[in-house]
């Protein structure tokens, strides 16, 4: 099936990529394969890593790709395969990957939305960086380890208590 995507050459994309088992944490289990996928991937198909966060069982990222390229498809095609290959088999695999020959570790699909402007850009910056948070895996945005967060503050453009859960109780330190 071909799926209609919205693909601008030199584009700024946000997407959500899920692991077929929502339960699982083999994505920060094994967060150096997928760092491996994503750097070999990235040098033969280069694009930009504007943000991105890794959970245990999804990511979020924006990409701008080279000018005149919008083949973001190739390249999580090939992020997804590269990680993969380096994880021993043994995922549940229902009948229609099985006659296709494929694994179990991806849900096909994913959402992308193109960037629209600076404030798009933001809002989606923001939602990576929070994401963690809003899940519960961390209780302030800075305190996860698999965050593009850690560059933005290194250069200075967000605090280190940016992104603090409601739920912590007031006069607590971060």
């Amino acid at each position: 099936m071909k799926y209609r995507r919205a693909q601008i050459p030199g584009g700024t994309y946000f997407f959500t990529v899920n692991l077929a088992n929502r339960s699982s944490r083999l994505l920060v289990e094994q967060i150096s394969t997928l760092r491996e996928a994503v750097r070999s991937v990235k040098a033969r198909h280069p694009f930009e890593i504007v943000a991105w966060v890794v959970l245990p069982d999804h990511l979020h990222a924006i990409w701008t790709l080279p000018p005149g390229d919008k083949d973001y498809a190739k390249r999580w095609m090939l992020i997804k395969a590269a990680f993969s290959s380096q994880i021993p088999r043994g995922e549940r695999i229902g009948a229609s990957r099985l006659r296709k020959g494929e694994r179990g570790l991806w849900q096909r699909r994913y959402w992308e939305h193109t960037i629209v402007d600076v404030d798009d850009l933001q809002r989606h910056v923001d939602y990576i960086h929070y994401n963690p948070v809003k899940h519960g895996h961390a209780r302030f945005a800075s305190a996860w380890s698999y965050s593009s967060i850690h560059r933005y503050i290194e250069a200075g453009d967000l605090a280190v208590d940016w992104g603090v859960s409601e739920s912590i109780v007031i006069g607590e330190r971060v």
